[in-house]
């Protein structure tokens, strides 16, 4: 049989710490030719692509995977949701979350525990959700909330070489831009 299994799960040390400290996104389409290894992690792919990094502070970030199989079709996918939290109204931000919407980016993942994940490297992520609130209290969010969406058939993938400085370092063949977000 094609499918048969090859590891078990042992109950680790509790040596890991939850949540997401910045993602980056870049055009869909600016990369190609993805390198995967046996743990399907990539370590390499090709193309000219800028990456605009966005700080995150707060605990409202998050990301969750759901793996949906159908025994009577046959399939298996990966439905991925990345919530944000974007605190501050600027017009800046909120001329760019047009574009956002408009788009379907690449979105690079980095997480408190140091692990740096891909979304949407066959099809894109999409901006499901938006909303922009300048709350009630002095205390209540002025911002912005942002749920994005992948559906691919691998679950994120874990990129070889990132950095926090450089998303797509391990990635020789890759020639990117980094823009940091500014302050306003």
């Amino acid at each position: 049989m094609a499918c048969q299994l090859t590891a078990g799960y042992a109950t680790n040390c509790k040596d890991t710490i939850g949540g997401i400290v910045r993602v980056w996104l870049s055009d869909f389409g600016s990369l190609s030719g993805f390198t995967l290894d046996s743990d399907d992690q990539i370590t390499d792919a090709s193309g000219t692509a800028t990456f605009f990094q966005y700080d995150l502070k707060n605990s409202g970030n998050t990301l969750t995977t759901t793996v949906t199989t159908s025994r009577d079709t046959g399939t298996t996918f990966f439905s991925s949701v990345l919530s944000l939290v974007l605190p501050k109204l600027t017009k800046e931000l909120s001329k760019e979350l047009k574009l956002i919407a408009y788009s379907r980016p690449y979105i690079i993942c980095e997480s408190r525990a140091g692990d740096f994940l891909l979304l949407g490297k066959d099809h894109g992520c999409e901006l499901t959700s938006a909303t922009i609130s300048s709350g009630g209290a002095m205390s209540d969010l002025s911002g912005f909330n942002l749920e994005f969406t992948s559906e691919e058939s691998l679950q994120p993938l874990y990129i070889s070489g990132a950095t926090s400085a450089n998303p797509v370092a391990g990635l020789a063949s890759v020639t990117e831009t980094i823009t940091v977000g500014t302050n306003s």
